[in-house]
């Protein structure tokens, strides 16, 4: 059985939401709320970012992305400063604000249309199409999300226990 086009982009659009919403954002909290403020802002050295540039660099991105882009905001994002900030926010803070951000990226994969997501668009300079959009955001938020967790985990010493099922037999 063939899909149709509207069959895809709910299939696209909830495999987005699941990932993002349902796997990493409820693990990535897990992650990080334990931690202290000097935890959330070391860096191993200065070419490397913290917990924290890299919590505020996501709340960024999917804001200018999926809520800037798609609701045709103003794009207000000061993605330099995202690296720059040395402390701060402590986890708690920078946890709610990118809640907050993943819940109105939330409401725009739940209403994306088929021409919105193959219209052409320009975000951060880039010509892309809405799809590619979407797309960027999942793939780049799991790229710091396995930063994230990498970092916390040698922060804590800690095993994060996600695939704990998967112990005994490599299988859910």
């Amino acid at each position: 059985m063939a899909a149709n086009d509207s069959e895809l982009r709910a299939l696209f659009l909830e495999s987005t939401r699941k990932t993002l919403l349902r796997e990493y954002w409820p693990r990535l909290r897990e992650a990080v709320a334990p931690l202290t403020q000097q935890q959330v802002w070391w860096r191993p050295n200065e070419a490397s970012n913290s917990i924290g540039n890299l919590l505020l660099h996501l709340n960024g991105n999917v804001g200018q992305w999926l809520v800037a882009s798609f609701n045709k905001f103003d794009d207000k994002r000061d993605r330099p400063a995202e690296f720059a900030a040395q402390s701060g926010l402590t986890a708690a803070e920078l946890l709610t604000r990118l809640e907050a951000t993943l819940d109105e990226a939330d409401k725009v994969l739940a209403r994306l249309t088929i021409d919105e997501l193959l219209a052409p668009c320009e975000i951060q300079g880039y010509h892309t199409r809405g799809l590619d959009a979407v797309y960027h955001v999942a793939e780049h938020f799991g790229m710091h999300y396995g930063q994230i967790l990498y970092i916390a985990k040698n922060l804590t010493g800690k095993d994060l226990g996600f695939y704990k099922e998967l112990n005994k037999t490599g299988r859910a």
